[in-house]
Order: structure tokens, then sequence, then C-alpha cells
């Protein structure tokens, strides 16, 4: 084990990322001391986040890709303030190996992995083979496949229904089920067609589609002096269209060797990559056994849903972040980390559930958000924002924290029902909705749950509640 490391004096840090997240890396630097530069972009001018940092830059035009993907313009601006550190928060640049090394090459710390570790876990086929390496196991699948013949032979041994991935994916983007041979090419053509649109890069490959499956995740910290420790699970099944909606910590559906297990897989995966920073390391759970997990892929970044971690287990995540870019060692080690009562994230959106999860920017006209004993809200938003139709719809995280998780549950209710938004609509009511139903209650649900049981549900109540209107007003007509 390596016992020496160059120390990097870190005062002043640039945030390449904007909302909810960039306000919380700017939470954390104050605490350390430590100054906050944040880049941002013509919508993002006069926002809560620019408020609370020490300097803004502007980075360029409202949209994305003239803004915040600008590499080369964040790297300039974190020069030009004087900064000797970068954070990228998570999304935009976060996982991308050439900001990596343009930070690097500009004499300035990047707070997360190395290049090599993110194109290493970034690329699924890759991250699957260092996975079964370091003896972690891993669903049944292939490697790349270059012609439809030989994802037919692999799909014949491996049994339908197979799921095709997309090796550069992410956020659902170029995945695609085959649940028979008739099916496999043109599911093929497709997952391809959009992971070369979404990533610049068409390479799938294959995997047993688990039928009854649970997304577990677990969080890991690692150094440069080669201590790696995890700080237990979170359960992240309740979701739809592989898009996170709600996450706990820990899962319902695992005990406490499992958890042991996972944990030790995930340690074991970050330690054969060389891994230094936090990251997750996401499995696949049968929902049938919860003693039968499969790695899915390795996140190289903070997670949106990494408060529930911090509220059960009391550690900073990106106050670690800082510290191992810092070359410090981790402040924990895993004798330290105890599991401490349930916590419980909703991820409040801009969407309209009612009309299919469609993204509903506009001008919060009240914001009246709960607060109180166990409850947290990472957030942006405030009454008077302007909510833009360029960026993600996230407005915020609600959390709550209780000694167990019927408590929790409880708890995140009340909190959704004294929070008041006005101007947008927001995923809150549905989130209600999700935490009465039994099956949540019951720690039941799966990553399939929320559109082949939940929403059928909803959709059939409110026929029923239509054809019960329409009866009664035909009553009262005749």
């Amino acid at each position: 084990m390596d016992t020496t490391t160059a120390l990097r004096d870190i005062r002043r840090v640039f945030i390449a990322n904007r909302g909810e997240i960039a306000l919380r890396v700017i939470q954390a630097c104050h605490r350390l001391g430590i100054e906050a530069v944040l880049g941002v972009s013509e919508a993002d001018q006069h926002t809560v986040p620019a408020e609370a940092a020490d300097q803004t830059v502007l980075l360029g035009p409202s949209p994305a890709p003239e803004s915040y993907l600008q590499a080369a313009k964040i790297v300039n601006a974190a020069l030009q303030t004087r900064c000797d550190a970068v954070h990228p928060g998570y999304g935009f640049l976060s996982e991308r190996a050439h900001f990596v090394r343009a930070c690097e090459e500009a004499g300035l710390a990047f707070i997360g992995p190395s290049a090599e570790a993110i194109e290493m876990m970034g690329d699924k086929i890759s991250a699957v083979a260092i996975a079964e390496k370091a003896g972690v196991p891993r669903i049944p699948g292939t490697g790349a496949l270059t012609d439809v013949g030989q994802a037919r032979k692999a799909a014949a041994e491996i049994g339908y229904p197979v799921l095709i991935k997309a090796s550069a994916g992410g956020g659902g983007r170029g995945m695609r089920v085959a649940r028979d041979p008739a099916d496999l090419e043109k599911q093929m053509v497709s997952a391809a067609s959009e992971a070369q649109a979404a990533f610049g890069d068409p390479a799938i490959y294959l995997e047993k589609f688990v039928e009854r499956a649970r997304h577990v995740e677990i969080q890991v910290l690692a150094d440069e002096f080669g201590h790696v420790i995890h700080l237990g699970e979170r359960e992240c099944s309740t979701q739809r269209r592989h898009q996170k909606l709600i996450e706990e910590a820990p899962s319902p559906a695992i005990d406490a060797e499992t958890r042991a297990a996972m944990g030790e897989a995930a340690v074991n995966l970050a330690r054969r990559a060389g891994y230094v920073g936090a990251g997750t390391v996401e499995f696949v759970v049968d929902a049938d056994d919860s003693r039968k997990f499969c790695f899915l892929e390795m996140n190289t970044r903070i997670q949106v849903e990494h408060p529930i971690t911090e509220m059960i287990t009391g550690i900073d995540l990106v106050a670690e972040q800082i510290r191992i870019a810092s070359g410090l060692p981790l402040s924990v080690t895993q004798d330290d980390i105890a599991l401490t009562g349930h916590a419980i994230e909703c991820r409040i959106n801009a969407e309209d559930p009612d009309k299919q999860f469609m993204p509903r920017p506009g001008i919060i006209t009240r914001w009246d958000a709960p607060s109180g004993e166990g409850i947290r809200f990472d957030t942006h938003c405030k009454a008077g924002a302007e909510i833009p139709p360029y960026y993600d719809s996230l407005l915020g995280k609600l959390i709550v924290h209780a000694a167990d998780r019927p408590t929790a549950i409880a708890r995140m209710r009340e909190a959704l029902g004294r929070f008041v938004v006005e101007g947008i609509p927001t995923t809150a009511p549905f989130h209600t909705r999700v935490l009465a139903h039994d099956d949540f209650a019951a720690g039941q649900v799966t990553t399939r749950w929320v559109e082949d049981v939940f929403l059928p549900e909803e959709k059939a109540a409110k026929r029923a509640r239509g054809e019960a209107e329409k009866a009664a007003a035909a009553a009262v007509a005749e």
C-alpha cells in the first residue's frame, strides 16, 4: 500500500454545474473554509447558487452545449479566477475523461476519479470485464457484438428475454428488451442507433433480462493511500423508464449478510480498478431472492441520491471528495461506518405526471418548502425563480430521516403534504400516492413496478372515476 502522496492546497474551487448540486458543493466548500466560484449560463446568472457563490463567471448562452459542456471555457474560467480545483457535480462533464485531462494539464485538481478510471468504468463492456476479474458476480451476458448472427447465437445460449445495452449508455438510453429471435435484430438496430446519437458510440452487448429486478447500489469512497470503504446500500427500484424517482437507505430487501457481501464486492471492484474518489457500484438484485445480486455498472461521480447515505451514516460525501482531491486520507475507516435509522429521498421534478411526466418549465409563483426534525430539502428554488427549458427538470430533493422505515414513510408523506408549489406542476403529488401504496409500504417494489402496476392502477382508477361521474351526471339529467 502506498503511504505517500502529494498534498494539494485547495483554497478555491470552480464548480462546473448548476442547480441543487451546485449549491450543495458551494455549501460544502464554505463549511471547509474554501471559496467557491460558480460557472453559470445566461439563464442561471441570478439563481440561488449564483447568489451563494463567492464569485460567478459567465460561461456562455443558456443551452448546455454552449456553456456547461464547454470544457475549454470552464478550464479557462477556473484559471482566470485563480481556482485550485474543479468540482463537476453530476451530469454535464462529470464523467468525461477529456475534461479531467484538460483540468490536470492546466494544473487544476479534478475533484473526482482519474481519466483512466472514468474511461475504464464508463465503458460498460470494460467495466463488466473488470468486475469479473474482481470476482464480482455479473448477469449472464456477452462482450461487444459485431453482427446479428453473433447476437442470435449468444441470445439462444443466454435465453430470452435478453437486454440489449449500449456500452457507453446511461439513463436508460441505448437499452432495449428482445423477447424472441424475431424481435432481436429490430431492437439491436434501435439500441445502436440511439447509442450513436446520444454517446457517439454504437457498440452494444447482451445480458439476460431479469423480469423481476431490484436496483440496489453501494456507495464507495477510496483515497490515494489505497484505503477503500463502502457506506452501505441505497434502494433505487422506484423508477420509470430507468429514471429513478424515489430512493431509500438502507434497502428494505437486503439483510446484513447480503449487505456485507455486496459491500465487499463493491470494494473489491473499486480496488481492482485503482479507483480514487467517491463512486457508486450498482447491482441488479433478484426480487424473488434478494441474496442473489449481479453487477450492473459503476457511476464515477457523486450521485443525485447521495444525501440519504449521508443521513444514515453522518458522512459528508462532498467534503470527503474534496479531502481526497487534496491528497488527504479518508477521514473514516470501514469500522467507523454505522447505519443509523432509515432515509428516503423523493426527486421533485417540474413535470406533469398526469401527462406522461412531460417537463413543464415556467416561473414559480409560490414555494413553501417543508422543514423540521428529520427533514432536509436540497434545492435551488424559491418563489419567483424561473425554471428554464434547457436543462434537467429536477427542482430539488426532499429527504427525510427517521428511526425506522415506517416512521420515515410517514414523515415523508407528512412533509409532502406541507409542500406547496404554484406556477408549475411538480411530481410531489405523484410521490404522495406512491408512498401510500401497500406494495411500497411492504417494500415490494421492483424496477418495473411503477410502469407495470402503479400507473396502470392509477389509469384504471381515473377511468372508473370518469365513468362514475358520467353516470351521476346522466342520472341527474334524467
